[in-house]
């Protein structure tokens, strides 16, 4: 969900770039977006009952638990009675190491665009041999 509205889809098309976190975000960056993140003053609750009513809040403990394939109860047994100025640089730098390495070969891929070509031309050889039998039934089947 949105880093500035809890209810609302995390998307590019949103105006604001601080309401998401991009793959080609750099370290720094992501690491403001998550401090920049909307949330309540009231400290992260020990039990998941305690997001009720805390969209902005759930959603940073989902992110959190989806990052390192937890629950969200695991998450709040972590950082349950802690404030946010605790747990967003934990889930800044947990986001940053986890999607780093995924800008970096954007990064490299950009700087190469023959071997991106070759990448591309090899997945459209593979989805066209995938294909061929189901492309091969449907024309049979329309008398083709």
């Amino acid at each position: 969900m949105s880093l500035r509205d809890g209810t609302a889809k995390m998307s590019k098309s949103d105006p604001s770039d601080v309401s998401r976190i991009n793959l080609t975000d750099d370290a720094e960056t992501i690491m403001s977006k998550v401090r920049k993140a909307k949330t309540d003053p009231e400290p992260l609750p020990d039990t998941v009952d305690g997001l009720e009513g805390r969209s902005e809040t759930r959603n940073l403990v989902d992110i959190y638990a989806a990052m390192t394939n937890t629950t969200p109860a695991e998450v709040l047994a972590q950082f349950g009675g802690q404030g946010f100025g605790a747990f967003k640089p934990a889930l800044g730098e947990l986001l940053a190491g986890k999607l780093g390495p995924i800008a970096e070969r954007l990064k490299a891929l950009k700087a190469n665009p023959e071997e991106l070509d070759a990448i591309l031309a090899k997945g459209a050889e593979k989805a066209r041999m995938l294909a061929a039998p189901t492309l091969a039934a449907a024309y049979k089947a329309m008398g083709l």
